[in-house]
C-alpha cells in the first residue's frame, strides 16, 4: 500500500504525480506482469545470459558507452 503525504497547499495534480512516481518506483506493475505466466527457471536464466551476451557485444563494438 502506497502512502503519499499531501500538504494542504498541494494540488490534486501534484499529489497524483507523486503517486505515479512512487508506484513506478515500487515495481508493482512490473511484478504483476511477470507473475501473469510462469517462466521456468532455466528459460529465465537463458534469457538473462542472452541479454548479457548482447550487452557485452554492444559494449565491445563501441555502440554503448
Amino acid at each position: 500500500m502506497l502512502i503519499i503525504d499531501v500538504k494542504d497547499s498541494d494540488s490534486v495534480d501534484k499529489a497524483l504525480k507523486k503517486y505515479k512516481k512512487k508506484f513506478e518506483k515500487s515495481g508493482t506493475l512490473k511484478q504483476l506482469r511477470s507473475r501473469k505466466a510462469f517462466i521456468k527457471p532455466s528459460v529465465r536464466n537463458r534469457t538473462k545470459l542472452l541479454k548479457a551476451a548482447y550487452r557485452q557485444k554492444m559494449i565491445d563494438s563501441g555502440k554503448f558507452s
